[in-house]
């Protein structure tokens, strides 16, 4: 039987509760809810990349993608991505932001299904991402 590993990427912080930021199975890897929290700073609390829809998206896919890159995968492997917004009101711009930053990958394969809730989540954070990669 394949064993499950945890992933955290050094750009991380440990995990508030007790869950991991990847976990990888086989060729299964699932990215847990990233939010646009800068690199981990040793002593310091997570700080968001700042206020704006756009700056924290950004931040978000590249915390996405760390976790990713730690388990072997890259965007071309991405079946699935989850987007959970705070506010109807940002889809436009989410989507605006989202095409350009996948646009710039330069990606080999079709991109990822994706689906967009909406959710709630701790004040000042703006956009939460997961991601269900299948390495070949």
């Amino acid at each position: 039987m394949t064993e499950k590993t945890a992933l955290t990427p050094a750009t991380h912080t440990t995990p508030p509760a007790k869950f991991s930021h990847g976990v990888k199975k086989g060729n299964i890897l699932q990215v847990a809810g990233q939010v646009g929290f800068l690199p981990a700073a040793e002593g310091q609390a997570p700080t968001p990349a700042g206020p704006t829809l756009r700056e924290q998206t950004l931040q978000t896919l590249a915390n996405v993608q760390a976790v990713l890159e730690e388990g072997g995968a890259s965007w071309d492997d991405a079946m699935m991505i989850r987007v959970y917004l705070t506010d109807v009101a940002h889809f436009a711009e989410l989507n605006e932001i989202y095409d350009a930053y996948f646009a710039q990958q330069g990606l080999q394969q079709p991109p990822a299904a994706r689906t967009t809730v909406y959710v709630g989540l701790p004040p000042g954070l703006l956009i939460e991402i997961d991601a269900l990669a299948v390495l070949s």
